[in-house]
């Protein structure tokens, strides 16, 4: 197969398995899917989505949150690691927003990896998800299953986003991303890969990725 017809296949079957796309992380708006995706950071979804409610409990907002300590944000989101650096993060970031941006998150790239503890991963969540702008945001899952599936040569991330955007058109960047980390969680998690249900790599992947399964 041509990568476009690896690209066309991958649409086709996962738009069969996942026509709709809930967002993983429980959020309400922009600011609080912006915590969330950073909190996700080296912890799972499922673990974010225990804390987010008791944080968002006490702050919700930019304005809340600068009302709590970097202490108090440490020990309530403790359970998701990090917190040291992420708790001040939080904290900083929503002094910016609130001084920088009138309390709102801003809706631009550039503006967003600005933020303490904001890599371009995390806005790119932030603009496809929260503001509808087209983006290809690469997380373990995606640039494992791209590699493994002769779209990229996966030697970064950097390079796994960009041959991304260039094989597969920019309608269905905002769904299909999240329609391969679904699929990564259900028919190729990471640890144990499972050769009779990984059918999409069974297809279309490389030699090297399929003997990783066999």
């Amino acid at each position: 197969m041509t990568k476009k017809e690896k690209a066309k296949y991958i649409m086709t079957e996962l738009e069969k398995l996942y026509p709709t796309t809930p967002i993983p992380l429980d959020h309400t708006d922009a600011y609080t899917l912006l915590i969330a995706v950073l909190l996700s950071a080296q912890c799972t979804d499922v673990r974010v989505n225990q804390i987010t409610p008791i944080l968002f409990k006490r702050a919700n907002n930019p304005y809340d949150m600068i009302k709590l300590s970097v202490e108090e944000i440490k020990e309530i989101i403790r359970p998701c690691g990090l917190s040291p650096r992420k708790s001040q993060a939080i904290y900083d970031l929503s002094h910016l927003i609130i001084n920088h941006h009138n309390g709102e998150v801003p809706q631009s790239f550039e503006e967003l990896e600005k933020l303490p503890g904001v890599g371009h991963k995390t806005a790119s969540v932030v603009m496809s998800q929260a503001f509808g702008y087209p983006a290809f945001p690469v997380d373990t899952h995606i640039h494992r299953l791209l590699t493994r599936w002769g779209i990229t040569n996966g030697k970064s991330v950097e390079q796994t986003e960009k041959d991304a955007k260039q094989i597969f058109p920019k309608e269905t960047w905002n769904k299909l991303h999240l329609q391969i980390i679904f699929y990564g969680r259900e028919f190729s998690p990471a640890r144990s890969p499972k050769f009779e249900k990984d059918f999409i790599t069974r297809t279309i992947g490389t030699k090297v990725a399929i003997a990783e399964l066999i």
